[in-house]
């Protein structure tokens, strides 16, 4: 049952909500106004507070934004999903898990993500996740308790990975809709997405999508297999004439990285109606994995350069999960932010960190918060001072190492069971040649600051 304050918050956006369909250029100000009178974190009053000062100048970049989505997403979307995002998952939920995490003395994330099903219809070049086996599944009753059990802790917004989370959909429509407080997030490749499903998710309005791709026709198919560009462009226009909401996940590696970050293409993906992106780099994984994908240390420092600038003239979220480590001061994984469930339960501290110590379907969702594995990451966090370092895989592969011996955690790659030293062996050059790189974009940042 939803408190005093949720209620009174709920009707308040609603209300918001109306004055935005009239005029979205006058009154997103008074919204925010709004958003920053609703007790939170100081860290959220502080990004409120700047975002308040912007909201009044109709030219800046983020009011561009904002009013272009207001208008092109369907109306229970926006009513619905960025209630569930800003509001319950960030401003009301979070005081509440930061009070769980002090009382169980562990980390409580923001988000959690999930993989329903490790199955896949693409076989994807480099697939992070092809090391799992391949007939695994979360039902819906543990995908529904995973959820419950979050919602006690704080957790409101849910992420599905795979394999292809969209080989659940129907399942996952049934959550949306029996988890309405709650904001998902599926990753896809986009190629099951329908006009039927499509109605649906604008139904449940708590559901949105991150279209994986990796840059136009020729590196799409490269990767994913002949065709599965056009489908992909083919579910982004069912999508935006629906007003649902979406935007695209690219992994950039060494074959793709300027062409995912030129202007044609990100402009293209807003065309398209992408709303935001999310950029990852390509992760070694396995012993079938193809380290001449790797990003070299200049695409990613071009990488860290260019998403600011995207950030900072395109009417797009956009966010690379390494090298915005200084936003959120290093690793966010281990339950500091965000962890993993894999298809056969496994709870890992990160999509990219096949190691574990439990399973969901023998223990508690604050017990996985609190096994050991978890628990050395909460002990190390940040792993790096410079913290376009984050990552104790890709930059600091000593202390993945270190954290899986001390914690006594195995391999969940059951396919081949890639140890820690193979892993870790991979990423030594290539994180010492990335580390001179960002000390210097470091001490350059910090002069500045």
């Amino acid at each position: 049952m939803n408190s005093l304050k949720e209620n009174l918050s709920i009707l308040a956006f609603d209300e918001g909500m109306k004055l935005l369909d009239k005029n979205p250029e006058k009154n997103i100000p008074k919204l925010v106004n709004w958003l920053s009178k609703i007790p939170t974190l100081q860290e959220y009053k502080a990004a409120l507070k700047s975002f308040k000062e912007q909201a009044t100048d109709p030219n800046n970049n983020w009011m561009r934004f904002l009013i272009k989505m207001f208008k092109e997403l369907h109306p229970n979307v926006r009513k619905k999903f960025l209630y569930n995002f800003l509001v319950q998952a960030t401003f009301l939920a979070r005081p509440h898990a930061r009070k769980a995490s002090e009382k169980h003395d562990c980390n409580v994330p923001w988000a959690i993500l999930m993989d329903p099903t490790s199955a896949c219809n693409l076989k994807c070049i480099g697939c992070w996740a092809s090391e799992y086996e391949k007939c695994d599944s979360l039902s819906f009753d543990e995908l529904d308790n995973i959820i419950t059990q979050g919602k006690e802790l704080g957790i409101y917004m849910y992420l599905y990975s795979g394999g292809e989370p969209l080989m659940r959909k129907k399942d996952l429509i049934k959550l949306a809709e029996k988890h309405q407080d709650c904001a998902f997030l599926s990753f896809t490749n986009g190629t099951l997405i329908d006009k039927d499903f499509v109605n649906e998710v604008v139904r449940v309005g708590n559901f949105v999508f991150a279209i994986s791709i990796e840059g136009f026709e020729d590196t799409t198919d490269m990767r994913r297999g002949t065709g599965t560009y056009k489908k992909v462009i083919e579910a982004m226009d069912l999508l935006k004439e629906a007003g649902a909401g979406f935007g695209y996940s690219v992994c950039y590696h060494s074959k793709n990285t300027e062409t995912i970050a030129s202007d044609e293409f990100v402009d293209y993906m807003i065309e398209k109606g992408c709303r935001f992106a999310w950029y990852f780099t390509y992760v070694p994984i396995g012993k079938n994995s193809v380290p001449e994908l790797l990003a070299s240390p200049e695409q990613r420092a071009y990488m860290y350069h260019r998403i600011r600038e995207i950030r900072a003239t395109k009417t797009l979220f956009a966010l690379d999960f390494w090298n915005d480590g200084e936003y959120v001061n290093g690793c966010i994984a281990g339950g500091r932010n965000y962890f993993h469930i894999n298809a056969h339960g496994d709870v890992e501290p990160c999509a990219f960190i096949h190691y574990s110590n439990v399973n969901i379907r023998d223990c508690t969702l604050l017990e996985a918060l609190k096994s050991p594995l978890f628990e050395q990451y909460r002990k190390n966090q940040p792993f790096n001072n410079n913290h376009l370092c984050p990552c104790p895989l890709m930059d600091n592969p000593h202390r993945l190492k270190e954290l899986v011996h001390l914690s006594g955690a195995h391999s969940t790659q059951n396919i081949d069971n890639e140890s820690v030293e193979e892993l870790t062996d991979k990423m030594q050059y290539p994180s010492k040649a990335w580390g001179r790189v960002a000390d210097k974009l470091w001490e350059d940042k910090c002069k500045h600051a």
